[in-house]
């Protein structure tokens, strides 16, 4: 508010004429009501948002925040473009999968810029190498970007295709046909399932990751939908910033931002569970080419790098370049 109209309202105040609480109504500018959609159910990956959510982080933005599951990240894409939610966290290779089929929206920024894409396996299955999955079975769900790359991983390690096979399952029937012995790995993230197999087993979990074995690509980041950005470019903003905040300290406090998770959010895992999830998410936010910025600020070689990935593994046809599926005005270096 205006200087002279502060003075002048203050002025008002004290000749009685109204309420100092009528100045207070007047200076205080009123929350935005924003819906995020992650990717997923909550696990661990997630407590930055509850820990921005719980330290008060978005109001400071002017932001009244609701975080809700998804279903998947194509789903959780669908859903931003469609204006069903204001802001969305899913995987990049869903997201450029889904811009290409028609969808108008933008990644405003990935955070996961180390993929979690991996094969995962119990220990005693003795796996040291990608080499070692030769005569092993895999689970995975088609169409998701780990599931889908693992034929990157073993052209990169000259391991023949045809050497392992797959098991198609639903997401969720990966953690079952591992646990049962149906199939020997799975393929998806090692910051989510490995930890929530060892809690419910009691038995180690090991992984190939990917990035270790010459294939990495962005992973989960946010998103906005292209009308959001055009017509209010603030807002989108300030959440990115609030968001950006809220990673930066909650990677400095990780059992504050377990806990947060552990009190905001329905159907989270066990806090021992998230925590575990949440130490194995700290060491994939940057590249070499980031690792100096903040949380959630991306480089345009890296985005050309998952491209590249997607149009060769994923079937990502007539690619355009980064600026097509992002908008670096909104994130703080």
């Amino acid at each position: 508010m205006h200087r002279s109209i502060r003075a002048l309202l203050a002025l008002v105040v004290c000749l009685g004429l109204i309420g100092p609480g009528i100045v207070g109504a007047q200076a205080t500018k009123p929350l935005r009501k924003v819906t995020l959609m992650l990717n997923w159910y909550p696990y661990g990956e997630h407590a930055a948002f509850y820990y921005g959510l719980d330290k008060g982080y978005f109001k400071d933005a002017g932001i009244d925040l609701t975080i809700q599951p998804g279903g998947g990240s194509t789903q959780t894409v669908q859903a931003v473009a469609a204006g069903k939610v204001d802001f969305g966290y899913a995987d990049t290779p869903a997201l450029l999968k889904t811009i290409a089929a028609g969808a108008d929206v933008k990644s405003i920024g990935v955070f996961l810029q180390t993929t979690p894409a991996s094969i995962q396996f119990f220990a005693d299955k003795n796996i040291k190498s990608v080499a070692d999955m030769k005569g092993k079975s895999v689970a995975g769900s088609p169409g998701d970007a780990a599931y889908e790359t693992f034929s990157a991983v073993l052209e990169a390690n000259h391991v023949p295709n045809d050497s392992v096979q797959r098991l198609n399952v639903d997401p969720a029937g990966k953690l079952t046909a591992v646990i049962s012995g149906r199939a020997d790995s799975l393929a998806g993230f090692y910051n989510d399932q490995s930890p929530t197999i060892e809690a419910r087993t009691g038995k180690k979990m090991e992984q190939i990751r990917y990035a270790d074995h010459g294939v990495n690509f962005f992973s989960t980041g946010l998103l906005a939908s292209d009308d959001t950005i055009k017509k209010d470019p603030q807002l989108v903003r300030d959440f990115m910033h609030a968001a950006q905040r809220s990673w930066e300290d909650a990677a400095k406090n990780k059992a504050d931002a377990v806990a947060a998770e552990a009190k905001l959010a329905e159907q989270a895992p066990p806090p021992a569970v998230l925590a575990k999830q949440w130490d194995l998410t700290l060491g994939l936010l940057h590249t070499a080419r980031t690792k100096a910025f903040k949380p959630g600020y991306n480089d345009a070689a890296d985005w050309q790098t998952t491209i590249d990935v997607v149009v060769k593994y994923l079937k990502l046809t007539n690619p355009g370049k980064p600026d097509a599926y992002w908008d670096a005005s909104f994130a703080q270096k």
